[in-house]
């Protein structure tokens, strides 16, 4: 009953004075609101780059071309053509942790259909690209491995594209023009909206890697290929297996660095998790400094109020309360202000999380533990900022303190 009436009096204090007891509490309440809001969206802004990554395709290996080192001047990845095709057909021969493999040239070229032309993306890709992207054919069909043979000139629209060529149309048997090469449209992809860096994925055009290569682009070197190994656990030994093979087929000694580079989506994923992850972290210490703020805040309110009442700490000293009990009432009083706060920022938190992830089309995943830590660490700040204050009071003469005018 005791405690009961301790947590009946700071409720009192606090509800005696409102604004002040508010304005005391805005420090607790954005600093928590500011580290809930900020934990949750990160979290769901990795979940979204995570899932977004994952549906580039499943257990996909990216092999790149090799980089130039002149004169001591080293440029990227890809500044040095090394992959062939005849590297994807050697892949695909002697790989046997490889489920599919296929080649990648990249083009961006303007499209013209009709007296409508628009500027997209244009890759050139073999039948199991579909596959390694775990990318669906919405409409027609996609092409075959008889079609790149023959360098057919056949493309399948991404949704964007279909979208600013043809608007409402079915686009299938209609006919585009890519610089000069007249294409036929076969079939269209399902959508994948955005990926992880922002960039629209159906605004692209998929025709057959011996099309692009022969006739849109050198008719040598290609850009990228694209693999796919039997599992998720199998990655490490296929990129083993790709070097390996790579290896041989670009005739490099022993001792001779490699002249292509192999990624896989675990690395994308950790690359791109761990840069919105340190941002959160960075992020949430700055919004604690508004809790040591607020902290603060109590403090100087606590000191005020102990000021005011020094004639009422004197009247209960007086009718036989102990220093002890002073000291309590003024902790409680500190504390139960800290812990509304923190509930209140608690609150203001989730939802400002959700509208701002409504706004930005972001997910967002509320982390439990942070929010308990959170408010936890609110009745701590209470307890640390409001302890000098609660102690003066104990330590007040209770004749002085009755004298008080």
């Amino acid at each position: 009953m005791k405690t009961l009436n301790l947590f009946r009096a700071a409720l009192t204090a606090i509800v005696r004075n409102k604004m002040r007891s508010f304005l005391t509490m805005l420090g607790i309440i954005i600093g928590v609101a500011s580290v809930v809001a900020l934990v949750s969206l990160g979290a769901g802004a990795q979940s979204d780059i995570e899932s977004q990554i994952n549906s580039m395709g499943t257990n996909m290996v990216i092999i790149m071309p090799g980089s130039s080192d002149f004169g001591g001047i080293r440029g990227g990845r890809g500044t040095v053509k090394t992959l062939k095709l005849k590297d994807v057909d050697y892949l695909r021969e002697e790989a046997s942790n490889l489920t599919h493999v296929s080649a990648m040239i990249r083009l961006q070229e303007q499209v013209v259909a009709g007296n409508t032309n628009w500027n997209t993306s244009v890759s050139g890709v073999d039948p199991e690209y579909l596959s390694i992207r775990n990318w669906e054919v919405s409409a027609g069909r996609g092409f075959d491995r008889r079609e790149v043979a023959a360098r057919a000139k056949v493309a399948v629209l991404g949704q964007t594209v279909v979208e600013e060529l043809f608007g409402n149309a079915d686009p299938q048997g209609s006919r585009i023009r890519i610089r000069t090469v007249p294409f036929t449209v076969i079939g269209v992809l399902s959508s994948k909206g955005q990926n992880a860096m922002g960039q629209d994925e159906d605004d692209l055009i998929l025709v057959p890697s011996t099309t692009a290569l022969y006739r849109l682009s050198d008719g040598e070197s290609i850009d990228a290929i694209m693999a796919s190994s039997v599992s998720e656990e199998a990655i490490a030994e296929a990129e083993d297996e790709i070097g390996e093979i790579l290896r041989v087929s670009h005739r490099l000694a022993d001792g001779e660095d490699d002249d292509f580079s192999i990624r896989n989506q675990s690395e994308l994923v950790s690359m791109a998790t761990s840069v919105t992850g340190t941002l959160t972290i960075l992020l949430a210490a700055v919004a604690g400094v508004s809790l040591l703020v607020g902290g603060i805040g109590i403090m100087n309110i606590m000191l005020v109020s102990v000021t005011e009442r020094t004639r009422e700490i004197g009247i209960r000293m007086a009718l036989g309360a102990r220093g002890i009990d002073i000291l309590f009432q003024f902790l409680v009083e500190a504390t139960v202000l800290s812990l509304l706060g923190g509930i209140l920022g608690l609150l203001g938190g989730l939802g400002g999380a959700y509208l701002l992830g409504s706004a930005m089309d972001t997910s967002v995943l509320p982390n439990i533990f942070f929010m308990v830590a959170a408010v936890f660490f609110t009745s701590l700040v209470g307890i640390f900022f409001g302890f000098y204050p609660a102690r003066k009071a104990a330590n007040l003469n209770p004749i002085e303190a009755l004298r008080y005018e």
